[in-house]
């Protein structure tokens, strides 16, 4: 029994490393992707975010309206706000890395 619960302490922990390789991956991919505009917590509060005036993605009211299916869906081919336009991401990443994002963006807060 010992062994048994070796092994599943050994397997938790790969797993808990192997999650926080991949946040961190998806981090360094909304810095390089995202953050000029959305800003690192998502607030819009950049200079594009200015221009376009990028909603808060942090707020609980936008979290609420929108679906993973929309931030998806924006991601993949663009969107254009107040003349500004966020460029499609789907030949650029691929649907993991996008997948991956829009969990990010659930987390900002």
């Amino acid at each position: 029994m010992r062994v048994f619960s070796k092994i599943v302490l050994v397997i938790l922990i790969s797993a808990a490393a192997a999650r926080a390789e991949v946040d961190a991956k998806t981090v360094r991919t909304w810095k390089a992707k995202c953050a000029s505009c959305h800003g690192a917590d998502g607030k819009g509060e950049t200079d594009m975010g200015r221009t376009a005036q990028l909603s808060d993605l942090a707020t609980a009211d936008w979290q609420k309206s929108k679906t993973d299916a929309q931030i998806k869906s924006a991601i993949e081919s663009g969107a254009t706000k107040n003349g500004v336009e966020m460029e499609a991401y789907k030949d650029r990443l691929d649907a993991a890395q996008i997948d991956a994002v829009v969990q990010y963006i659930r987390t900002l807060k």
